[in-house]
């Protein structure tokens, strides 16, 4: 049963139903398929066009059909798609050069993936074998993929699947600031606890001898929670004599979305010993990775190889892709039009009293819905902000331990008169989900 012109999404979707697992998420009551893109904005099946403001799970960094990373691929295309690292492959080379100097870390390895959760498999992999112990602190709330060892060090309990883990992993506080043990405190008495916390832990928990501690600058499934700048550069000082190493998960803050800097741990003053990413740096394509110190990359006693990792195709289009980045200073950009539609959303708090709170940096804001006045969380109005801003042409992400927080993270290339526009209909249907009686 081949596609046709005229299949409806409502087609699609019996037939996605049919083959695909239940739990693999769609957003909407009538989810639709974007069938093409230009710029910040995407079409639909049905030909109706959206601003997005979510950018593939903050994936398509630079924007959609950029010239010259599309040529790019053309080109890489045309000569050879595939081969792996058994053989030498020089769009990997230079991407591996680029990134290496932009990543902060001393005599820096770098190794390609294909997704961020892989990523984080190699990084803990490199951690346990170069500690030579399997104990792992992680944050709660976190998020770090869906394989195994990723699941094992994930802090969200909605994604994580059996009891299996191949690490002992303790958690360290993070997350909500609306609510829980750090919720309306001050960032100094903040980080005070959060030290406080890390120290009992390692005291209870471990025997001393841990390999690593993996965190997010800003956690992206967790419904972009933000810890106070410098945070984690005193969680890494109090990891002290334990040896741990610290591992930046950046596959969502990274590449200058924050705005303020390149990547999310220089707001915590942190020097770590490996840091992950992925996602914008593909725009689409099927690129990850790691950076680590090269005698962390290479403490492996065995040979291994990596099939899809930094394929041809990929890292040539990445290149262009980091290469159009910064030369358009979009770092620049994204801190520019994430304030302008971070300060249009807080001059409408008045009229949008389901919001309790605004919180982000640069192209990463996160808006949480709750009953009106109170800190309980509502992913029903969250739901009906995003159906209400689809039907306006808007498409927004949710997260959060509830799922009621909107996530907003367009391509960092957009541009202010559609930050304008995107900032207004979203205060637009954030007034309709604070309505009463809903």
């Amino acid at each position: 049963m081949g596609s046709t012109p005229e299949s409806t999404h409502e087609e699609w979707l019996k037939r996605h139903r049919a083959v695909m697992p239940k739990w693999l998420s769609l957003y909407y009551d009538s989810p639709i398929e974007l069938v093409s893109g230009d710029g910040r904005h995407v079409v639909d099946r049905d030909g109706k066009r959206y601003l997005d403001f979510f950018g593939g799970i903050l994936t398509t960094m630079t924007g959609y059909n950029v010239k010259e990373v599309v040529s790019a691929i053309t080109e890489q295309a045309s000569n050879m798609v595939h081969s792996s690292t058994l053989y030498l492959i020089s769009p990997m080379i230079e991407l591996a050069e680029e990134i290496a100097a932009l990543s902060g870390i001393e005599n820096p390895r770098v190794f390609f993936t294909t997704s961020g959760t892989e990523a984080n498999d190699t990084a803990l992999m490199l951690a346990t074998a170069y500690r030579r112990t399997s104990q792992i602190l992680a944050v709660r709330n976190s998020y770090h993929g869906r394989s195994p060892s990723a699941l094992a060090v994930t802090g969200n309990i909605h994604y994580r699947v059996g009891t299996y883990s191949p690490f002992q992993v303790s958690y360290v506080l993070g997350g909500s600031r609306l609510r829980g043990p750090l919720a309306q405190l001050d960032d100094e008495e903040y980080i005070r606890r959060g030290v406080l916390d890390l120290e009992d832990v390692l005291q209870t928990q471990t025997n001393g001898s841990v390999a690593a501690l993996i965190a997010e600058p800003i956690q992206g499934v967790g419904g972009f929670a933000v810890p106070p700048d410098g945070y984690f550069g005193e969680i890494q000082k109090a990891l002290g004599s334990s040896g741990a190493l610290y591992i930046s998960d950046e596959v969502q803050t990274g590449w200058g979305r924050t705005g303020e800097h390149f990547w999310g741990y220089e707001a915590h003053g942190v020097r770590p010993d490996m840091l992950t990413f992925a996602k914008g740096i593909g725009n689409g394509l099927a690129l990850a990775g790691v950076v680590a110190r090269a005698e962390i990359m290479d403490s492996l006693n065995a040979s291994s190889i990596s099939t899809f990792g930094g394929s041809p195709l990929a890292a040539a289009g990445g290149l262009a892709n980091l290469r159009y980045l910064l030369a358009n200073k979009l770092q620049d950009n994204a801190l520019k039009m994430g304030s302008l539609i971070v300060s249009r959303l807080q001059e409408a708090r008045s009229e949008t009293s389901a919001v309790a709170d605004i919180r982000g940096k640069g192209l990463m804001i996160g808006v949480e819905l709750c009953e009106p006045g109170t800190v309980m969380p509502s992913p029903k109005r969250a739901d009906l902000v995003m159906e209400y801003a689809k039907s306006k042409g808007l498409l927004v992400g949710k997260g959060g331990l509830a799922g009621n927080v909107l996530r907003v993270a367009p391509p960092l290339s957009i541009t202010e008169e559609e930050a304008s526009l995107g900032a207004e209909t979203l205060v637009e249907a954030l007034e309709f989900g604070s309505k009463e009686g809903l």
